[in-house]
């Protein structure tokens, strides 16, 4: 069993890719899910969060108002690197959890961790393999633009902020170049796996 961390650039496949793993089977443990419980009352997150940014970003129905919060740290890199500090290990410490229970459960041929942050936070270190799923510029541009109905200027803001593609890969055990349709992608991702399995047995 082993435990894949899957991350990806914005409109790269990779959530077709997770997509795909559960399709087979596998356990696949959503990050940005994990987030979200960060945020929720009566846990350490929320506690840390409200401190640094006050009470002011806490709604009327007790939960951190995420617009409010974004407003306050987008923009500013400072307030930004305060929140991912905060958020961030919290989130790999529920990812860490998840991961054990689903060991625990052996239900699963392998474990996929979906993070979009993957190399950003650091967490190569609770996966066994960095799987990278990078779609070139112009085409992630393009399909960003049309699944969400964004501007370009938006869509290349988004990108800049992020790591780029070159980054993933060098960071990356296994690099998925998603150039074709979702069937060449599928295909790709099987001719992986089978080399995985072949690593697993040496």
């Amino acid at each position: 069993m082993a435990v894949i961390g899957l991350t990806g650039g914005i409109a790269s496949g990779k959530s077709t890719v997770a997509r795909y793993f559960e399709e087979r089977g596998y356990t696949v443990i959503d990050a940005d899910l994990l987030g979200h419980q960060v945020y929720s009352p009566s846990t350490s997150g929320f506690s840390k969060v409200v401190d640094e940014f006050g009470r002011d970003i806490v709604g009327s129905d007790g939960m951190i108002d995420r617009k409010k919060l974004g407003a306050l740290v987008f923009g500013d890199p400072d307030s930004l690197k305060k929140l991912t500090e905060i958020v961030w290990p919290e989130i790999k410490q529920l990812a860490i959890g998840e991961i054990n229970q689903a060991k625990s459960n052996g239900s699963s041929e392998h474990i996929v961790l979906e993070a979009a942050v993957m190399i950003e936070a650091g967490w190569e270190d609770i996966v066994d393999e960095v799987w990278v799923v990078s779609v070139d510029p112009e085409t992630a541009i393009s399909r960003a633009c049309v699944r969400d109905g964004s501007s370009r200027e938006a869509v290349e803001a988004r990108i800049t902020a992020q790591i780029s593609n070159e980054e993933r890969i060098a960071a990356s055990d296994v690099h998925i170049h998603n150039r074709g349709s979702v069937d060449d992608l599928c295909n790709r991702v099987d001719s992986e796996l089978d080399l995985l399995a072949a690593r697993s047995r040496t």
